[in-house]
Formats: C-alpha cells, sequence, structure tokens
C-alpha cells in the first residue's frame, strides 16, 4: 500500500493543476496596459490593437515617412514638444459592416489632452483614416504598405509636450460619437 500512495498523490496533484485552469477564459476589457502591447481593446463595435507607440524622430530615414502628408502650415516641434506616434489595428468582429473611429485624444495625468494631426493619406501610406469594416475586416487593411511596414498599424501623429513624461502614465482613448470613451490603452512614454 505505502508504493501506491505516491503514486495517487501524484496523480491527485495533476488532477487539481489541470483542473485549475478549466473554465478560466480572458475577456477583452476596455482598457490596456502599456506593458502589453498587442492588447485587445473593444471599443464600440471594433475591436483596437495597439501595435506600438513611440517617439518619431524627424531625422530618422524610417520617421521620417510617417511625417508626410502634415497639414498645411503646420510647423516642427519646438525644443519643448516632439512628434509621438500611435500605431493602431483594428477588426471588425461583428457580422455586419462597422466604421472605425476617427476620434481619439491622449490624456496625461494632469488632464492636458492631445489631439493627432489629420495626414493626409494620399500622401502618407500609413495615416490612420476611419473606415467602414466588413465582417472580420481589418484596418490596415490586408496588402496595403502600413500593414506591411515595420509597426504593421495605421498612423495617429500627436505633437506632444515634453512635460508628458512628467505626467505619465498617457492614455489614448477611442472616442465614439457624441465624445463618449468607447475604450482606452495606456501608452509607454
Amino acid at each position: 500500500m505505502s508504493v501506491r500512495r505516491p503514486w495517487i498523490l501524484a496523480c491527485a496533484l495533476g488532477l487539481a493543476l489541470a483542473l485549475a485552469g478549466c473554465g478560466h477564459k480572458q475577456a477583452h476589457p476596455n482598457t490596456a496596459d502599456a506593458n502589453n502591447n498587442g492588447f485587445y481593446v473593444d471599443a464600440g463595435p471594433v475591436t483596437y490593437q495597439l501595435e506600438i507607440s513611440r517617439e518619431l524622430n524627424q531625422y530618422a530615414t524610417e520617421d521620417a515617412g510617417y511625417l508626410t502628408g502634415l497639414p498645411s502650415g503646420t510647423t516642427a516641434p519646438n525644443p519643448d514638444q516632439e512628434w509621438y506616434g500611435v500605431f493602431l489595428w483594428a477588426k471588425n468582429q461583428t457580422k455586419s459592416p462597422q466604421v472605425t473611429s476617427d476620434n481619439f485624444d491622449i490624456v496625461d495625468t494632469q488632464g492636458n489632452r492631445y489631439y493627432p494631426l489629420k495626414l493626409d493619406s494620399a500622401v502618407n501610406p500609413y495615416a490612420w483614416t476611419s473606415q467602414t469594416l466588413q465582417p472580420l475586416g481589418t484596418e490596415p487593411g490586408p496588402d496595403t504598405t502600413a500593414s506591411y511596414g515595420p509597426t504593421q498599424g495605421g498612423l495617429l501623429l500627436f505633437k506632444i509636450n515634453t512635460s508628458a513624461y512628467a505626467n505619465r502614465p498617457l492614455t489614448l482613448e477611442i472616442l465614439g460619437p457624441s465624445q463618449q470613451v468607447w475604450g482606452s490603452i495606456s501608452l509607454d512614454l
């Protein structure tokens, strides 16, 4: 009998560990964390994913391409500002066509708000543009420059104050009609 006892204990422990994992489902909350780029956020009828967010250097070869198609009259950041890019991916997981948001902002812990610049998508192939996605459709669409680019996301371009470093974390808000917050993502700055 004493020979069977360790075997029974080992089986019981294995069964307990297997059962502990059963039924555990990760829901898609409406807030993502900066430590987890790639986390999905259900915002309105569309699911969004932060691909990456980072400072952009207008003098770097790769980043210069992201800074094309700026609105006329846009000036370079002054010494107290910088370009900040947020690259998003979206998917319509419903059974009917849905429109992606074109309403975003970044908020710091002091309540300062930053709004993306409206990039000309005819000039900048990385620019995020609101569009109607068919069921299972994605933005950026397959076979697009933004989809195959190093970030694999559509660009939201912000000019933010460098004081934002002292007011972290920054939060990207995905807004619906009437300015209601559909979802938010904590950004790594």
